[in-house]
């Protein structure tokens, strides 16, 4: 079980269909890859991660020590299931941009995680077209069904995972699936932990200089009817080696309506009509927000229901 990395370099010459046809595999059996040749330049990448690791030195690493040290984190003997070993801060970029307003980032390295946004956006909706390729729907389409009126929401969460004397005691990040589109992820290219659950095992995403570790949301299941599935994954915190994660979430807009593509749905069986619920991606949110770490299944439940409330309102008022 070898975990798939992409050259997407290849797309432009005679492996184009071998090369689409691993994206597919990994979409469809791995919900995870990893990008290689993606077109952002390796001297500016490691810009970002230089900026990004003396922004932490330098304003978040002295507040996260002091956060341990007031939750007595150092010396636990029972599991923690409630937090995460993880000292984070977030950026917006779509529909507008809150970078001006983040406190503690000096001006260069704004500027540098806005150029860097920027890049990681056009990556984004050319994964989506190619995963529309595959799927085979209309170029754009899933860029569309993210669009709602605003455009879709898209923001990075950045984080770092310094070394924790406990890991099997407190995650890193507990098990989870992500609940938006398509996630872009810049990690640590020496310092690992990053893990994905494939047929009951828990798998290594391999630290790769320079690449981009793509995976796959809850919306993206439910557009393409199951024939994709968001992943659950996990962050292991080490004992030593502090690890750098920059992921941006390329999500749909708030009130972007969310439901199986109708030409995916018609593919299937007569029996196997429409798996997956219709709903509003901020209602999904909301309901996400308590529930991350719990499976996902029941959300959907959730939301089928809601659905269903919907579609009787007229009936039951009249």
């Amino acid at each position: 079980m070898e975990f798939p990395v992409i050259n997407l370099g290849k797309l432009n010459g005679e492996e184009r269909a071998a090369t689409m046809a691993k994206i597919k595999d990994a979409c469809e059996n791995w919900g995870f890859f990893e990008l290689l040749n993606h077109g952002i330049e390796p001297e500016f990448m490691d810009t970002v991660e230089r900026m990004t690791k003396g922004h932490y030195r330098k304003c978040m690493e002295q507040r996260f020590k002091e956060m341990v040290a007031s939750k007595g984190l150092e010396g636990v003997q029972t599991e923690i299931k409630d937090m995460d070993w993880e000292s984070t801060f977030f950026l917006r970029h779509l529909p507008e941009s809150n970078i001006a307003q983040v406190p503690d980032l000096d001006d260069e390295y704004r500027k540098v995680m806005k150029d860097f946004a920027a890049k990681l956006e056009k990556l984004a909706e050319e994964l989506l077209d190619l995963l529309c390729e595959n799927l085979g729907l209309e170029k754009g389409y899933l860029k569309k069904a993210f669009y709602g009126s605003r455009g879709p929401n898209f923001g990075t969460k950045v984080s770092k995972y310094p070394p924790c004397p406990k890991p099997d005691l407190i995650k890193g990040l507990r098990a989870h699936t992500d609940a938006g589109g398509i996630i872009l992820l810049f990690q640590d290219d020496k310092v690992s932990g990053l893990q994905l659950l494939k047929d009951g095992q828990w798998i290594d995403v391999p630290p790769m200089r320079h690449s981009i570790v793509i995976n796959l949301g809850d919306q993206l299941e439910v557009i393409t009817n199951g024939k994709y599935k968001s992943v659950e994954h996990r962050v292991v915190a080490q004992t030593d080696g502090t690890r750098m994660s920059i992921a941006s979430f390329y999500n749909p807009g708030n009130d972007a309506v969310i439901y199986p593509a109708p030409a995916l749905v018609e593919k299937e069986a007569e029996e196997k009509k429409q798996v997956y619920p219709k709903f509003v991606f901020e209602d999904y949110m909301k309901l996400y927000a308590g529930l991350k770490f719990q499976p996902k299944e029941p959300r959907f439940e959730a939301m089928k229901a809601v659905e269903s409330n919907v579609n009787l309102g007229p009936i039951a008022t009249a």
